[in-house]
């Protein structure tokens, strides 16, 4: 896309003397603008999910974060990923299968279903672990901060708009390894910004955030269309009953990435009642 091509270098060019982690929140920001502009995003107030689309949004949560730290893990002592490499806080992997054996029982491994964005979304994680590690960096940073600044309260409205009794099954949302949100982040930024990155360097990784950001409305679409896909009485046999929900908007604008995996509940949920428009 020629958003991703060009931007984020002639951005980094004007915004040499800048943090990295200022500079991706720079040359993101139209991808943001997009997303939040879109019909789904001004109804995320009205945010709902039913356990059959949330089972379908860890399938892709899964296969995303397998390949990322997979790719992390390999990469571990490289200098870009070293500096943001937190697996006891972030790793969100384990607590992912715990809540796919929770839904979808001992043999969850062959009930994973993804769509083609979910793959491509792999596949380019995959291709940077080996060619260009320090790209790993954006992908990271818009990944698990967006997930850790939104984690309490989407574990809260999954919670509440399936009906659940207990917070098993969203261990997704979780981080017991951080006690601080907020001083987490604070840290996780600053090592980033610690990063020593050429001119080059830094220009790809910015890149590299827009096209993360891209990779992930480009699985929002996808999964919306499975869902589509899906004959409408299988979804309301599957179904739990939702309730409506109202979400803080100072919440819902404190992460880019949190408000496009709100977006993504909002999806699947207008698309089980049959009021989405695409």
């Amino acid at each position: 896309m020629e958003t991703e091509k060009k931007n984020p270098t002639q951005t980094a060019e004007q915004m040499t003397d800048r943090d990295l982690s200022e500079q991706i929140k720079m040359v993101t920001k139209e991808s943001h603008i997009r997303a939040e502009n879109t019909e789904l995003m001004l109804s995320f107030q009205k945010g709902q999910v039913t356990l059959p689309q949330f089972k379908l949004l860890l399938c892709s949560m899964y296969e995303v974060y397998k390949a990322l730290e997979e790719e992390m893990d390999r990469n571990c002592h490289h200098p870009s990923v070293a500096a943001i490499y937190f697996p006891a806080e972030l790793a969100r992997l384990e607590a992912i299968e715990k809540d796919l054996a929770h839904f979808y029982g001992p043999d969850w491994r062959e009930k994973v279903v993804v769509p083609a964005a979910t793959k491509r979304y792999c596949h380019r994680l995959r291709q940077i672990g080996k060619e260009n590690p320090e790209f790993l960096v954006a992908h990271a940073y818009t990944r698990y901060l967006g997930d850790l600044s939104g984690g309490q309260v989407l574990g809260r409205i999954a919670q509440k708009s399936m009906g659940l009794k207990s917070s098993e099954g969203l261990s997704f949302f979780a981080f017991p390894g951080v006690s601080s949100p907020n001083r987490f982040k604070q840290l996780y930024r600053s090592r980033m910004n610690s990063v020593e990155l050429t001119e080059e360097e830094r220009n790809g990784v910015l890149e590299e955030a827009v096209r993360a950001f891209e990779l992930n409305i480009q699985v929002f679409d996808d999964l919306q269309k499975m869902l589509l896909s899906v004959p409408e009485n299988k979804l309301q046999t599957f179904s739990t009953p939702v309730k409506m929900l109202q979400i803080p908007r100072a919440i819902i604008q404190s992460s880019p990435l949190f408000r496009a995996l709100l977006g993504i509940f909002v999806a699947v949920a207008t698309v089980g009642i049959g009021i989405y428009a695409f």
